[in-house]
């Protein structure tokens, strides 16, 4: 890689519903692209640092601010030539969410739900031990 070589960075919050016997993990449905589910975050600003972005993304995104936890993963995705970082996070209050135009809904899916990929992220950030982990997809 040259050192003009550019890639991206994201930064994205694990949040789980209290009171359920499967852990429920916060996503929200985009009202771009292909209008997927996805974890809240997104994409660092020139001079950001991951956390600066998690916690600016979550706010646009949410409207209430999150309390990071810690740093789970890492993860490469090829289709994008994109690093994701993955934080456990708690809101400050989980009741008054409001949406940006970003997204047209939220909802608690249960991790049996989740596609692969996010499944696997959310299960490295609940079985993390002190040790960040990486992987690729």
């Amino acid at each position: 890689m040259a050192f003009d070589d550019k890639f991206r960075l994201s930064s994205h919050a694990v949040i789980l519903k209290q009171r359920v016997s499967e852990p429920s993990v916060l996503l929200l449905k985009a009202s771009y692209g292909d209008c997927r589910w996805g974890l809240p975050g997104g994409a660092l600003e020139p001079g950001e640092t991951i956390h600066e972005a998690l916690l600016r993304e979550c706010q646009e995104e949410l409207g209430v601010a999150v309390k990071v936890k810690y740093l789970s993963g890492v993860y490469y995705h090829r289709a994008y030539d994109s690093q994701a970082f993955i934080f456990r996070c708690e809101l400050s209050d989980q009741d008054s969410i409001r949406l940006s135009d970003e997204h047209s809904e939220y909802r608690f899916m249960p991790l049996s739900e989740l596609p692969n990929v996010q499944k696997q992220r959310v299960i490295d950030c609940l079985d993390y031990n002190g040790a960040v982990v990486s992987r690729k997809f």
